[in-house]
């Protein structure tokens, strides 16, 4: 079997195994409590380097662990823009510190008959942060049989690559999870995006209000809407992930969200330019 080779470990996430357990444990010791009524079926996760949203991330992968085995889990991510193609690697297997991840082929070729893909292989692929920076905690807390990821594009026809997904992993009797990657607003004269000026005041606007409506439009569970925030506030930089996992968590009969955590880069390292990170979880 061919494998992906990591991009990010060693700069982003640690490299090591007994390094990437540490800080997992890490961050689950330092969770603060909550009350969790379960099960959780999907989620949406940050993908800035560990030190800056690992631990939302690890918190929300953290809720989607099952008393059985989980035989799939299926992530969407990608920065993409509207009209981009849809992206999928459909053989071999993505390495992790923890061991490798193999792809789930025969989903892969079912969807591959009925939606149109850029087919990337394990040598020939867009280097993206926004699925590689969960793996290990995959890997790790969920330990799936198998495993895809698809970068889905800001567009309504995403919605029912979502959709399929679920359908298939149903239809047979696959155990799954599924998860968005995206990030919120990019502020700052870094991203060209300073409607609000600098400091405090544009802190506090991230925060308080673009942030906010795209974190209550995903708690909504309204994908449509999703796309629609994002393209037009520009406060999810993967809004096509985030309203296709919620497209897919509703049609496994979901009705329920959580928000997990909300933190910006800003509190690591402040400055003029920064990032938004949220994590949410769906269930039934």
């Amino acid at each position: 079997m061919e494998i992906r080779k990591a991009a990010f470990a060693g700069s982003w996430y640690p490299q090591q195994a007994a390094a990437c357990k540490k800080e997992i444990r890490q961050y689950l010791t330092d969770a603060p409590a909550q009350e969790d009524s379960g099960p959780w079926l999907a989620g949406i996760v940050p993908h800035a380097g560990w030190f800056y949203s690992g631990r939302i991330a690890c918190g929300v992968i953290d809720r989607l662990k099952d008393a059985e085995p989980i035989d799939l889990v299926v992530v969407f991510g990608m920065h993409l823009h509207f009209g981009s193609p849809n992206y999928m690697m459909a053989e071999g297997a993505w390495e992790t510190p923890f061991g490798e991840l193999p792809v789930a082929g025969q989903l892969a070729e079912a969807l591959k008959g009925r939606f149109e893909f850029q087919l990337e292989t394990p040598h020939r692929f867009i280097q993206d942060n926004t699925v590689e920076l969960q793996l290990p905690f995959i890997k790790y807390l969920l330990d799936p049989s198998e495993f895809l990821a698809i970068g889905a594009p800001p567009a309504p026809a995403s919605l029912d690559i979502g959709r399929a997904v679920v359908d298939w992993a149903r239809g047979n009797n696959k155990r799954f999870r599924i998860i968005g990657s995206t990030d919120l607003t990019h502020y700052g004269p870094n991203y060209g995006f300073t409607p609000h000026g600098r400091g405090k005041p544009a802190v506090a606007w991230v925060r308080d209000q673009n942030d906010r409506r795209m974190i209550e439009t995903m708690l909504a569970m309204a994908p449509e809407r999703v796309l629609e925030e994002g393209l037009r506030n520009q406060n999810a930089c993967c809004a096509g992930a985030a309203a296709t996992v919620i497209a897919a968590a509703r049609h496994c009969g979901a009705t329920r969200s959580q928000s997990i955590a909300y933190a910006s880069s800003f509190e690591k390292s402040p400055g003029d330019s920064f990032v938004g990170y949220a994590g949410l979880v769906f269930g039934l």
